[in-house]
C-alpha cells in the first residue's frame, strides 16, 4: 500500500501554487516550509507564519471557486511509480494506493490510471493519518493480516511510526522533504522494515524478504 504525497506524486509544483496564492516568494515558501518540518511541527504551520488565522479548507474552497484549484498529474508523478507499481502486480503482489488526500485528488489518481488494485483517500475513509485507524482502514480493504501489509510512505510521523502500531510492515522512501530532513533520525534507521531511495528496489526486496520468510 503506497502514501501519495513524496511517495507517488512530487508535490513540488502544488507548493509553489501555494506560494503563489499567498503572494510569497516560491523559495521563501519552500524554507519556512522546511524549517517548520525539522522543528516537528506541523506542516500547516508553515500558512500560519504568512498569513495568520489561516483555514486550509476554506481556502482550498476559495481557490476553486477562482479556478485555481490544487491539482497534479502525470507530469508530478515520480519517474519510478509506474515501472514499480507494474512490476509488484507482474510479481503477483496486490497493490494500493491510501494516503491523506481529499476526495478531488482522489479522483484525479483514478484518472491515471495506475496499475493499482485499489485507490482511496482519508476522505474516503473520514480519517486521516497518523490516526492508527486510518492503518486498520489499510489492513481491511487489502484483506489479509496486519503483518502481510507494506505501507511505503516518505513520513516517520505520518507513515512509519503509526503504521508499525497496527503491526504493519513498513517502507521508508527518503524523498522529499519529511523523507531528507527525518532520515537521519534514529527512528528512521531502527523502526522501518526497509528504507529505500527508489520503488524500484521493492519488488526486489520484496521477493527476497518473502522467499527467506518461508
Amino acid at each position: 500500500m503506497f502514501d501519495v504525497g513524496e511517495c507517488l506524486v512530487d508535490e513540488t509544483r502544488e507548493y509553489g501554487t501555494w506560494a503563489d496564492w499567498l503572494g510569497v516568494p516560491r523559495h521563501t515558501f519552500a524554507a519556512v516550509f522546511g524549517a517548520v518540518i525539522a522543528r516537528g511541527l506541523d506542516y500547516r504551520e508553515t500558512f500560519q507564519v504568512f498569513a495568520p488565522g489561516f483555514d486550509l479548507p476554506a481556502q482550498r474552497e476559495a481557490r476553486a471557486s477562482a479556478g485555481k484549484p490544487e491539482t497534479f498529474g502525470e507530469d508530478d508523478l515520480y519517474h519510478d511509480v509506474r515501472p514499480a507499481l507494474r512490476e509488484l502486480r507482474e510479481a503477483g503482489l496486490w497493490v494500493g494506493i491510501a494516503g491523506n488526500q481529499t476526495a478531488r485528488a482522489g479522483t484525479i489518481l483514478t484518472s491515471l490510471d495506475l496499475p493499482a488494485d485499489m485507490i482511496a483517500t482519508s476522505d474516503d475513509w473520514g480519517v486521516t493519518k497518523p490516526d492508527p485507524t486510518f492503518f486498520d482502514c489499510v489492513v481491511r480493504e487489502a484483506q489479509c493480516a496486519a503483518g502481510e501489509v507494506l505501507y511505503v510512505g516518505d513520513r516517520l510521523d505520518n507513515d512509519i511510526r503509526p503504521a508499525a502500531s497496527r503491526g504493519l510492515r513498513t517502507a521508508l522512501i527518503r524523498r522529499g522533504p519529511w523523507g531528507v530532513i527525518q532520515r537521519d533520525e534514529a527512528e528512521a534507521r531502527s523502526l522501518p522494515t526497509f528504507r529505500i531511495d527508489s520503488l524500484r528496489e521493492l519488488a526486489g526486496i520484496v521477493d527476497e524478504f518473502n522467499r527467506t520468510a518461508r
